[in-house]
């Protein structure tokens, strides 16, 4: 227990990996928006990869979602 009564937050590895895949597709959503909103050349991968990171996620979330339900 932490000071005032406070309870240090524990997180599983899967859930630390679910917040950084998060960070890294808003961070590459918004260098491509950037990107096209300059004009500038945008590399082909680039929204395969948001799109990867985004399916990803919506896996992690039907599988905590499904989880949760089921009580495990």
């Amino acid at each position: 227990m932490l000071s005032r009564g406070v309870y240090p937050v524990k997180q599983d590895l899967t859930r630390q990996l679910s917040i950084l895949a998060c960070a890294t597709g808003l961070v590459l959503a918004a260098i491509y928006f950037g990107a096209l909103y300059l004009h500038a050349d945008t590399p082909d991968w680039l929204p395969m990869m948001i799109s990867a990171i985004g399916g990803f996620e919506l896996y992690m979330f039907g599988r905590s979602f499904l989880l949760k339900r089921t009580g495990r």
